[in-house]
């Protein structure tokens, strides 16, 4: 059950998407500017490439594929500029793959209809095995493992998500983001009061801490 003391923050996002793991950052360092504000997070999927195999694509390759050799060496090296400046290390290592996320956005809404589980937690894990670490997040036994760090009882999971098992949910949560107007992510939605599109600075997203707690005061 939502606290009504708490600002509610949905986060629509893939794995994938550097911005989405930058952004989850900055928001984090929204939260710690203002320390009177308390915030529970959730998170919503969305694909960025719906059509990916499910056995994924050569990270290299499908980087090159899409924008071409030269422009996504570039877009990399910019994007991990960008993410160390957040305390982030990104590295693609030879050989990493870009996965169907589906299986790990599967896990992560699991995670979010387990109570005691941390959802955030466990999204965390999820960015840093992709961004940081190289890992495969499409790959069944790496998920696992990555839910057993974060608490989560792996007794039979690695084949409930082998299967199709909550597929069909997960997939009507990203059309229902697409039929609501998100065409890009990260896509913060606050107290369903203010939307936030992008990985806004840490001050934009303060800011809209502000303007939340102050529609909340004048609401009485």
């Amino acid at each position: 059950m939502q606290n009504p003391d708490q600002i509610h923050i949905q986060i629509v996002s893939d794995f994938v998407c550097p911005w989405c793991y930058v952004g989850k950052r900055r928001l984090e360092t929204a939260l710690a500017s203002r320390p009177a504000i308390s915030a529970s997070i959730a998170w919503l999927p969305y694909q960025l490439s719906p059509d990916m195999p499910r056995e994924g694509r050569d990270r290299r390759a499908h980087y090159a594929e899409i924008f071409g050799p030269e422009r996504a060496r570039t877009i990399m090296e910019k994007m991990a500029a960008t993410a160390a400046a957040e305390g982030l290390v990104f590295a693609t290592a030879p050989g990493a793959r870009s996965p169907n996320t589906l299986a790990a956005h599967r896990l992560l809404y699991r995670a979010g209809q387990t109570p005691g589980v941390d959802q955030n937690a466990l999204a965390e894990r999820l960015f840093a095995a992709h961004h940081m670490h190289s890992e495969d997040i499409g790959d069944p036994a790496v998920l696992v493992r990555l839910a057993a760090a974060a608490g989560i009882e792996t007794a039979g999971l690695e084949a409930w998500l082998r299967s199709d098992a909550e597929e069909d949910v997960v997939l009507a949560l990203i059309a229902e983001a697409r039929r609501a107007g998100v065409s890009g992510v990260p896509f913060f939605v606050f107290d369903q009061r203010q939307a936030v599109s992008g990985a806004q600075s840490p001050e934009v997203l303060a800011g809209v801490l502000d303007q939340v707690m102050a529609g909340r005061r004048r609401a009485g």
